[in-house]
């Protein structure tokens, strides 16, 4: 048989069997939604310091400086970097389901300390302990959500990390419409404990169980998942031939393009998506738009920007397996340029030079003046109107482009394009790389946007997002349709995709 025609023939077989068209994904969505709590934690405990800054500056012990305040705002970023490192280590050694379930430890700790704060040190190590916690979810979840799902509905499971994550964000920003910021410290350890309870009940990871060797167990986990009518035979087979076609990594195999491709992209990727600079913007959020001095309160400013990134992210879910992932990506990074751009112009404000000395009033030139000064008054009004708004739907359509394309599309492709032999060390990697490019730009941001410098941030944001761009339309693959075995597979052989998407691989009861 010949070489195309090889090329051409699916890994797997296409054909709907009776099995695949009855399964019930209805376990599956609890065990995602059990994981995903998570991720509401880690929403939740990223965006925190955006409106417990604004009341600290009127605390007489917890007041901070500037300094102070760049680093309780980047400390997270630390930990979330401390807490990838530690889900490097974790996942291969104990398992995504126990990786996730050990982060509400950092997590409920952390939030205590906060909550019963009577100095800085508290607050600082507190944030710390949330970051940790949200750095090891970030890593953990993902993946688990990639290997227990099926093909059909991986692409909108796997934006189910950023959707919660902008759940639990809006639930803080609603949240300290009404409430003082030492409840909620407290209201921020109930979703991890939940966590906790539920993933107690919820099956291990398939693929993780067969890594193992132990295949009864891994088969009892995939009907559960699936549903009782599911014939587990021809999936288990295919995800142990991956697994068969895999060995330990070394050091010389990561220079193998199956290894160091898919690797590479996913760390790249990660960083740029730090690099349009959505941390810093959201952790920050309510004091920039006091600073821009945006006609609403800044609080309620800062909740609408939730609302829209919640709205976005069901956009994503739903759009995420139909238009595939490269249009999206270039829907957001578009969207994102536009609107930095936009940021950078309004931010970039030159005083006039003066203008000429106006006459000494006579009574022949009086009522000229009168009018004329009327005229220049509403005419600075109306501009400080129109102006005060721009920087609200700015940051609203930055925050859009977002949530539609590198916010769950890095997380996403992330968990499918990783080998799986490395695939718990390299998400661990990514999510390391991710948050300590996150803390460089968090801890600059407050000192550029206390000294009034905006427009500098927002013109560095502007060239990445074209950078964005270029690497989308490049390097990253379309992974929409594929299972993880033919995208392995494409980094393996280096060819292009030729198997076609399937139009059905299963239907749901």
């Amino acid at each position: 048989m010949s070489e195309n025609t090889d090329e051409k023939t699916p890994l797997l077989k296409r054909r709907l069997t009776s099995s695949e068209s009855k399964i019930n994904n209805s376990k599956l969505f609890l065990a995602v939604f059990s994981a995903v709590l998570g991720n509401f934690s880690f929403g939740f405990s990223m965006v925190f310091s955006s409106p417990v800054l604004p009341q600290l500056k009127n605390d007489p012990k917890l007041g901070m400086t500037t300094s102070q305040a760049a680093w309780f705002g980047s400390i997270y970023t630390l930990g979330a970097a401390a807490g990838g490192l530690g889900a490097m280590l974790l996942n291969d050694l104990i398992g995504r389901k126990l990786s996730i379930m050990v982060s509400a430890v950092p997590s409920t700790i952390g939030y205590m300390l906060m909550g019963g704060a009577m100095n800085l040190w508290m607050l600082n190590v507190g944030r710390f302990l949330t970051g940790v916690a949200g750095g090891m979810t970030a890593a953990s979840i993902p993946v688990y959500i990639s290997e227990i799902s099926h093909r059909k509905v991986r692409g909108a499971l796997g934006s189910c990390p950023q959707i919660t994550a902008v759940f639990g964000s809006l639930a803080l920003y609603s949240l300290s419409l009404c409430v003082p910021w030492r409840w909620l410290a407290i209201l921020g350890e109930v979703p991890a404990v939940l966590m906790v309870v539920l993933l107690v009940f919820m099956p291990s990871s398939p693929r993780r169980l067969l890594s193992l060797g132990r295949v009864e167990k891994a088969e009892k986990a995939l009907r559960w998942l699936r549903g009782s009518n599911y014939d587990t035979c021809i999936e288990m087979s295919a995800i142990q031939r991956s697994i068969d076609t895999q060995t330990r990594v070394t050091l010389s195999q990561l220079g193998m393009p199956v290894f160091y491709k898919p690797i590479l992209i996913s760390v790249v990727m990660r960083f740029l998506q730090q690099m349009t600079g959505i941390t810093p913007i959201l952790v920050y959020l309510q004091s920039i738009f006091d600073e821009s001095k945006v006609s609403f309160p800044a609080k309620y400013d800062a909740a609408l920007v939730g609302v829209v990134r919640l709205v976005s992210v069901a956009i994503a879910a739903f759009l995420m397996d139909k238009a595939g992932r490269k249009a999206l990506l270039y829907t957001s990074s578009m969207l994102m340029f536009l609107s930095t751009l936009t940021l950078t112009m309004i931010s970039h404000t030159t005083p006039c030079p003066p203008g000429p000395t106006p006459p000494e009033p006579t009574p022949s030139n009086l009522t000229l003046g009168l009018d004329h000064n009327s005229y220049e008054h509403a005419l600075q009004a109306a501009a400080k109107g129109s102006g005060s708004i721009i920087p609200l739907i700015s940051t609203m359509v930055f925050i859009f482009g977002y949530a539609i394309g590198w916010g769950p599309i890095t997380w996403l492709l992330m968990s499918e394009v990783l080998p799986l032999v490395a695939r718990g060390v390299a998400s661990g990697l990514c999510v390391m790389v991710s948050w300590l490019t996150a803390f460089m730009l968090t801890h600059a941001f407050k000192h550029i946007l206390d000294q009034k410098l905006l427009y500098v941030s927002y013109l560095c944001f502007t060239v990445v997002c074209v950078f964005c761009l270029l690497f989308n339309a490049v390097v990253i693959p379309e992974t929409r349709g594929r299972s993880l075995e033919e995208i392995e597979n494409y980094f393996r052989t280096g060819r292009t995709f030729t198997i076609r998407p399937s139009q059905s691989s299963g239907q749901t009861t």
